[in-house]
């Protein structure tokens, strides 16, 4: 991990400005933990609009280490999502010895430094995922709410690296409404609930429901059991954390349904996961 006087923190970049004040935020962070202190850090200096910076990769040992020491099970829930949304929104993934966006930056400080920072980078998420366990029984408290249950799925299957997956679930973070591509004609397909307002059941329309009250609905077939493996590691892990409406929701996202736009059969889940495929 960087040295907190070393010179490369001003060399790197957050969403603003460069990180000078990353360092002392960071140490902040490890003496002790404070969510105030944590929400500057990630939403003024690592976490903009879906974007991560070299600040990014440079900070996120230090999450890892404070996320793995803690006693505090919120505290380690909070990191685990935060970090796994970072990771969810990492572009550059098959950098080799680091991304190709860095190469302003490795002329700047070598590329020895640049390899070392994306290294350590990888391996606190390596770090991060080994805490799933520990959150997951936490998160199985129903007092903790579906949103958050959803945004710790986002985490996990960052981690696994189902960047899709995660991308998808982040996209459609209220888990009311989903909207896939159908592969054949590249029109929008609106995955919305039953108009009685159901949550169990999922039907596809051509238009937003929003807009167009009036359309014809189109069934999805939902399917019994769950032959796609990411389907059914995501059901298992929604399951175990008590995130039952992305449960019931499943078993119509992994189903068939035919276009309303061209008629063509397709399947819901790659047709939804369509558009986050990297």
């Amino acid at each position: 991990m960087l040295k907190w006087d070393s010179d490369i923190w001003g060399k790197l970049t957050g969403p603003y400005s460069s990180a000078d004040n990353v360092p002392v935020l960071l140490q902040q962070l490890m003496q002790q933990y404070s969510q105030e202190i944590f929400d500057e850090l990630f939403q003024e200096h690592l976490f903009h609009q879906n974007t991560i910076y070299t600040a990014t990769y440079a900070a996120m040992p230090f999450l890892a280490q404070i996320a793995c020491s803690t006693s505090d099970a919120e505290v380690r829930k909070e990191l685990f999502i935060n970090c796994g949304v970072i990771e969810a929104s990492r572009d550059e993934r098959d950098g080799d010895p680091f991304p190709e966006s860095w190469a302003e930056l490795a002329e700047e400080t070598g590329g020895s430094v640049c390899t070392e920072l994306y290294r350590e980078y990888v391996e606190a998420i390596g770090k991060l995922k080994t805490l799933t366990k520990e959150v997951f029984s936490y998160a199985a408290d129903p007092s903790i709410d579906e949103m958050e249950k959803r945004y710790i799925l986002v985490a996990d299957a960052a981690y696994r690296g189902s960047h899709s997956v995660a991308n998808m679930l982040m996209t459609f973070m209220n888990g009311d409404e989903y909207v896939a591509v159908c592969p054949v004609c590249s029109e929008d397909v609106y995955i919305w609930p039953h108009e009685d307002n159901s949550a169990e059941i999922l039907q596809a329309f051509e238009d937003d429901p929003v807009f167009h009250t009036d359309q014809e609905a189109h069934v999805i077939v939902p399917v019994t059991s769950f032959v796609d493996e990411e389907v059914r590691a995501l059901a298992e892990r929604a399951e175990a954390i008590g995130e039952q409406t992305l449960v019931r929701h499943l078993h119509y996202l992994a189903g068939e349904t035919v276009c309303p736009s061209c008629r063509e059969k397709i399947s819901v889940w790659s047709s939804l996961l369509s558009t986050f495929t990297m």
